[in-house]
């Protein structure tokens, strides 16, 4: 698909409609938030959610951030202590995201939080945003809407110019009201951490104990807890083979060979990985390209040495 096909709405009924049957169906929707514009995904829809780090050229698969429509949707994926209430209470609907610990049974996809034991949540306060919220009755995975490494996009245009040939549909709200992107405090335990200022100026500094952290140091990306042997085109004794493509394995990421796929189970599958009775884990070879290259990074991490795979970033 070319740019010049990329469909343009603009922001009303019309748009917010063909939005949520788009999301529902599993394709991504570039759209209007009161911060910047946001790749918006069906956060509970594993392949959807990978579709958005296919579009955006991530070279990791770093959190995502989920909106919800209030307190009560963040509630059921994320567990609010008092602190978390007192700030989504004052700042909610609003440019505020929490990192906060993940729920076991959160209804969204486990790559959505990039196999984390956190997850981060925000109430945009966007109208439409939350009208699309409300169409589609499901949390939206959305980072901003551009490739990786690139400008944050704060209207349509900077959205077509950036990801045109990658999505369907961009719902023109406008220019952003924030231009920047939200503000992001973790509640995970000990006292609240500042991890990226934002349009909200929070006074975190007596609670910060030794500055603002940079986005994703808060916590590890999840390792097995079981040694991980890479390229592996066979199990070896005492292995469970995690496959893909032509090797079948105990599962398989992908059996056709689908990137998409493969990153939709991957953290489903690492931990299926460490449920059963197996000692070791092993996977098999994955193309260093497109979306394997996400994998193959995180997977890298997976089997470092327990002293070396935390993910700082």
């Amino acid at each position: 698909m070319s740019a010049q096909n990329t469909r343009v709405l603009s922001e009303g009924p019309e748009a917010i409609a063909e939005a949520a049957r788009l999301i529902l169906a599993g394709a991504l929707v570039a759209m209007p938030t009161e911060t910047v514009y946001g790749l918006a995904a069906d956060a509970t829809n594993g392949d959807a959610v990978a579709r958005i780090y296919e579009a955006k050229g991530r070279p990791s698969f770093n959190p995502l951030i989920i909106h919800v429509s209030d307190v009560t949707q963040a509630a059921d994926i994320g567990v609010f202590d008092d602190e978390a209430e007192r700030l989504a209470s004052a700042h909610w609907p609003g440019p505020l995201t929490l990192v906060l610990p993940r729920k076991k049974d959160a209804p969204i996809a486990r790559l959505a939080s990039a196999g984390l034991a956190t997850v981060a949540l925000r109430a945009p306060a966007h109208p439409a945003m939350q009208a699309l919220i409300a169409a589609v009755g499901r949390p939206l995975a959305a980072p901003s809407a551009n490739v990786s490494g690139r400008l944050s996009p704060t209207r349509p245009e900077h959205v077509l110019a950036s990801l045109g040939d990658r999505i369907k549909l961009i719902v023109d709200g406008g220019p952003t009201a924030h231009g920047l992107e939200s503000t992001i405090v973790a509640l995970t335990g000990g006292p609240p951490r500042l991890l990226r200022p934002g349009p909200i100026d929070l006074d975190l500094a007596p609670m910060l104990k030794g500055g603002v952290e940079a986005p994703g140091q808060m916590a590890s990306h999840y390792a097995p807890a079981k040694p991980l042997r890479l390229d592996a085109s066979a199990a070896e004794p005492g292995e469970w083979l995690i496959g893909f493509d032509l090797v079948a394995g105990d599962v398989s990421l992908s059996p056709s060979g689908d990137l998409v796929e493969a990153a939709a189970r991957l953290f489903d599958l690492l931990h299926e990985a460490d449920r059963v009775a197996a000692p070791r884990i092993a996977v098999a070879p994955i193309p260093d390209d497109g979306l394997g290259v996400a994998i193959n990074d995180r997977l890298r991490r997976a089997a470092a040495p327990r002293g070396d795979a935390a993910d700082v970033g």
